[in-house]
């Protein structure tokens, strides 16, 4: 799913190209009042591959912090690839996220443990881990980096992890870096800080609502408690 840059998108930095996708999805939203399971199902528009290359990109953000995390890019690019075999299958019909879920849940795999379902449940959650790390950096910049990932791990993925995948977060936690380098890599090309964090505010305000409508649509297909070992 990764594309060339040209000139002018070498200026560009992964976070803007980030909006860029996830706006995307944004048009497709729509608004609903109904809290009827069939109906949020039927009126819930998730495209498929803006979806999956917003979260390519994210997790691009996120490599910067470094080995630290290296568990959750593993995670991210399986559950990514896993995804994509069912798309490429029928592009027409799973151009839809949520059509995906449908089927799965048609055929009671949902919850199998190689389930696209999951994969998408965990794909959010990272998305989710992403957004909250990006918004306690950019509202307390001088926070330490350790404790903005272990605070934004606690609130988005420790809930659904069992004692091996969380043990394994404690470990890397040791290995970040200083915040500042951290935001200092984030920047593209003759970008400063200010420019920076309005782009990250920007992201925030378009990714966190898509992660809650997606949050929604799982709760109708009882997949939003999926838990890791």
């Amino acid at each position: 799913m990764k594309r060339r840059r040209g000139v002018m998108e070498e200026k560009m930095s992964d976070i803007s190209f980030a909006i860029e996708e996830l706006s995307k999805i944004v048009k497709y939203n729509k608004t609903t009042t109904t809290t009827n399971d069939d109906d949020v199902q039927s009126q819930s528009h998730i495209p498929s591959k803006p979806f999956l290359h917003g979260c390519n990109l994210l997790i691009q953000v996120l490599d910067k912090i470094g080995p630290t995390m290296a568990v959750l890019r593993q995670d991210v690019h399986q559950n990514i690839q896993r995804l994509e075999k069912l798309i490429e299958s029928d592009p027409v019909v799973y151009s839809n996220m949520v059509e995906i879920l449908k089927k799965e849940a048609r055929e009671g795999n949902s919850r199998h443990v190689t389930s696209c379902t999951r994969a998408f449940v965990w794909l959010t959650r990272s998305m989710d881990f992403a957004a909250a790390l990006l918004d306690k950096l950019v509202k307390d910049p001088g926070t330490s980096m350790e404790k903005a990932v272990e605070e934004a791990y606690e609130i988005t993925l420790k809930p659904w992890h069992g004692w091996i995948s969380t043990a394994a977060y404690k470990v890397a936690l040791r290995l970040v870096p200083e915040s500042k380098t951290f935001i200092s890599l984030l920047m593209a090309k003759d970008e400063d800080y200010e420019t920076l964090k309005e782009e990250i505010e920007s992201l925030i305000s378009v990714l966190v609502p898509i992660l809650d409508e997606i949050h929604s649509i799982l709760k109708t297909f009882h997949s939003d408690r999926l838990r890791s070992a």
